[in-house]
């Protein structure tokens, strides 16, 4: 294997790790929360979150990667000056809208609270909108180092946001709910969030900055290579805008959630209080625990972007072609296992995480139904960024945000009819996000072969890391039901033995997927660590596995 496929799977590696680690902070973050603020306070913090990330995704979601696509080409190209002309424009373009943005959320924060029918939330949009400046400023920061391959300074940053949020986050929201109840609780969370994230930003500054004092003392000289500033600009803005617009559909979906279910519900007949719990238990409980393994689907996108634009840069098709079937076999071979086994699991590991918490039997066992159909969509996902990736990376930024405006728009109907109806009531959310990922995925990856001479891996990408998810998914069920009574025996206030069942199952899972994908060849060697195949050569067969 080449020394760029290994930097592929090596940054894939950093940041995938990192993401993890982050999204599980996530997840753990939001235990001690539950059980400071409540279920409405819960479900005001999650109400927050879909304005805000959209806001967030119109700014500084196109442009990062933008950044690191054309960084990527000028420094294959040769072109140092170019490339640090692209940081400096896009800096700049990224700090006015981070203040513009800042500015705007404030002003909105009681026309916000009031559309999603808690007035109550002001207090927390406003707490959460400096975050809006410090996350574009270190948009722009880790867009220039991840478009020269360095992905650590990244996954770095991301932890400093996910442990601030612990330290911070946690003490203001006990603090403000002791202060004014579970709406003050829910905006103290919100304005640790934002502390957090201007610590990560002087993090990513201090990466930059020896970067910085440079590209300042050389300008006279960079200014006058190639394109004009405003010339410069226009081309991140050219590149920036279909991915922002893509990027948008998302979050936009997830601001109509907030409104859309919860009304849904309560217009079915169910409580205004109990709609907002059910909505926090889907939307904070649910789609974070989703969100532990997406993060390699995230990490494994950020990294085929440059990678992709690299290739193409030099006009080598071949390498496209191959590093574009890497990246769709390494999403098989995380989204299979995810799905699967997160869905065989979801009530232990609900009861896991939450058994001690304010929640009932009756409230995790509904949230654990509702997570075993919503971790199907971890595949989809996995498929639908690495697609997004690869096409960004090729110039085709277009084509995913087409086909995920599409996706979501069919989510956004079968929401309407399926939510609305009280024999389906919630669960009518994941199975609209199934269709949307499935709508999304299946066009972009027609699409990915069209343009990246790939020929599709039906065995590699689908038949070989499928059966291995197979024969893991039946271990696990067995472990769970056979060897531990399955959820009749899942108990409230009882970590230690939730514990234990928990990691058995995991660790048969992890066991057998392992084997079973190395023997269908779902797992190569070359994606595995350098110390590993090591290991493997001294201990393990001798024979290459093909």
């Amino acid at each position: 294997m080449t020394q760029k496929q290994r930097s592929l799977i090596g940054g894939i590696s950093v940041l995938g790790l990192a993401g993890i680690i982050c999204k599980l902070v996530g997840v753990l973050y939001r235990i001690p929360l539950a059980n400071m603020i409540g279920g409405e306070g819960l479900g005001l913090y999650q109400q927050v979150f879909p304005s805000y990330n959209l806001m967030l995704t119109v700014t500084s979601a196109g442009i990062p990667v933008a950044i690191s696509r054309m960084v990527s080409h000028y420094t294959t190209l040769g072109k140092k000056g170019e490339a640090d002309k692209v940081f400096v424009c896009a800096l700049r373009l990224l700090f006015v809208l981070g203040v513009v943005t800042t500015v705007l959320f404030l002003l909105l924060s009681p026309s916000m609270a009031a559309w999603v029918g808690t007035p109550e939330g002001t207090l927390s949009y406003m707490c959460i909108a400096p975050s809006l400046f410090f996350v574009c400023v270190m948009g722009a920061l880790r867009g220039y180092v991840q478009g020269r391959r360095h992905m650590m300074p990244t996954a770095i940053s991301q932890l400093i946001e996910q442990v601030g949020k612990v330290a911070v986050a946690l003490p203001l929201a006990q603090a403000g709910f002791e202060r004014g109840g579970w709406a003050m609780g829910a905006a103290g969370a919100l304005l640790g969030t934002s502390m957090a994230e201007g610590v990560a930003m002087l993090y990513m500054v201090c990466v930059c900055f020896k970067d910085m004092v440079k590209i300042r003392r050389d300008w006279s000289a960079i200014r006058q290579e190639g394109l004009s500033r405003k010339r410069m600009t226009g081309s991140i803005v050219a590149v920036a805008i279909p991915i922002t617009l893509g990027a948008c559909i998302v979050p936009l979906a997830s601001v109509i959630d907030s409104a859309m279910l919860k009304n849904l519900m309560a217009g079915a007949g169910m409580g205004d209080s109990e709609a907002r719990i059910r909505y926090g238990m889907y939307s904070g409980m649910v789609l974070t625990m989703i969100n532990v393994p997406t993060a390699l689907a995230m990490a494994m996108s950020t990294n085929l972007v440059p990678d992709i634009a690299s290739g193409m840069a030099r006009g080598d098709m071949d390498y496209v072609a191959k590093e574009t079937g890497t990246g769709l076999r390494l999403a098989s071979v995380i989204g299979f296992p995810c799905s699967v086994g997160m869905s065989i699991l979801a009530k232990p590991i609900l009861f896991l995480c939450y058994g001690s918490s304010s929640y009932s039997r009756e409230q995790l066992l509904l949230t654990g139904s509702l997570l075993e159909i919503s971790a199907m969509t971890i595949l989809l996902f996995t498929l639908v960024q690495a697609t997004s990736g690869i096409l960004q990376g090729a110039g085709k930024q277009k084509i995913p945000m087409l086909t995920l405006a599409l996706g979501v728009a069919c989510k956004i109907t079968l929401n309407f009819f399926l939510v609305r109806d009280p024999k389906i009531n919630i669960f009518g959310a994941p199975i609209a996000s199934l269709v949307c990922y499935t709508v999304s995925m299946l066009p972009n990856l027609w699409y990915t072969c069209k343009h990246t001479s790939y020929r599709f891996d039906v065995m590699g990408v689908v038949v070989r890391p499928g059966a291995a998810a197979l024969l893991m998914g039946a271990a696990v069920y067995a472990v769970y039901h056979l060897g531990f009574g399955g959820e009749e025996a899942l108990r409230m206030h009882a970590f230690m033995e939730n514990l234990l069942k928990t990691v058995c199952c995991i660790l048969a899972g992890g066991a057998v997927y392992a084997l079973a994908a190395w023997k269908l060849k779902a797992i190569r060697r070359e994606d595995l660590p350098a110390r590993v195949v090591g290991a493997l050569k001294r201990f393990g067969p001798g024979r290459k596995n093909p």
